[in-house]
């Protein structure tokens, strides 16, 4: 069954939409963390990012900047969150590749934004061993290599 976010690529369901090419579409999300904002959604349908073709995945990396741009100048904001999750225990929602572009605002009378929206982040950093660091790194640049 197709997501909701192949639903809106053709076009069955409306959306703001702010962004199309052949490869990507930008909407705003209708339940916003904060004004403006948006969802940038590759067309080719899969569930995580590592799944995605190189054409994708560079279409993607072209349309980031480009949107997050266009919030920024129509929104005034002052600084953002990009924000991806993969799988369910990442707290992905919906089952497609897609990233989150949240406005944050500096709270001052020249948004008329509170800065207490957008993206709340706790980070619960750990450490790693150096030997284990070591390995570690080995091993992920040698399935980089495969």
């Amino acid at each position: 069954m197709p997501s909701i976010f192949t639903r809106i690529i053709l076009r069955e369901i409306p959306c703001h939409e702010i962004y199309r090419d052949s490869h990507v579409i930008a909407f705003l999300d209708i339940a916003p963390l904060s004004f403006g904002h948006a969802l940038v959604v590759p067309v080719e349908e899969c569930e995580f990012l590592h799944e995605l073709s190189d054409k994708s995945a560079s279409a993607l990396g072209l349309a980031l900047p480009r949107v997050a741009r266009a919030v920024l100048a129509a929104t005034g904001a002052t600084s953002y969150n990009v924000l991806q999750n993969n799988g369910a225990t990442a707290h992905q929602a919906v089952p497609h590749v897609h990233f989150h572009i949240i406005p944050k605002y500096g709270g001052g009378s020249e948004s008329g934004r509170g800065s207490g929206e957008g993206l709340g982040i706790i980070w619960k950093s750990g450490q790693i061993a150096p030997a284990d660091a070591s390995k570690l790194s080995a091993k992920i640049r040698e399935c980089i290599g495969a």
